[in-house]
């Protein structure tokens, strides 16, 4: 396999797919340690994967309809995104003595929902970016 040969966009969808297949183990811990205790907590769970596997058929099977579905998939991950940061923020907000620093290091990571959308749109941008 010659690398070489790849274009910049093919090397972004392979990466962001793998990125989401880390990031969904990541979540999955996470969540799960927390007992899912809001149906919320799914969300990241379920997707993490199926961006990931439609991400490595993109990369490899050049077809119009996987580009529909990865760009409606990233599109997904970019409000799911923002959702759970919301969810974290307002969680470390509830916890004992609210917004105060060490309920943020201690409550739920306020930045890792974001970089779910971070890396949404890091795919979305080897699908929209046209080199010229």
């Amino acid at each position: 396999m010659y690398w070489n040969m790849w274009s910049i966009d093919r090397i972004l969808i392979l990466f962001v797919s793998v990125a989401f297949l880390v990031i969904g183990v990541q979540v999955t811990m996470f969540h799960y340690r927390q007992s899912f205790h809001n149906k919320a907590m799914w969300v990241p769970v379920i997707s993490s994967p199926i961006f990931f596997i439609v991400g490595i058929v993109l990369t490899w099977y050049n077809a119009s309809w996987l580009h529909t579905s990865f760009t409606v998939l990233m599109w997904f991950g970019v409000v799911a995104g923002l959702i759970g940061f919301y969810f974290h923020f307002r969680g470390v907000g509830v916890r004992v003595g609210g917004w105060a620093l060490r309920n943020f290091l201690i409550g739920p990571p306020i930045t890792l929902p974001l970089l779910f959308s971070a890396m949404s749109v890091l795919g979305l941008i080897s699908i929209y970016w046209k080199a010229r």
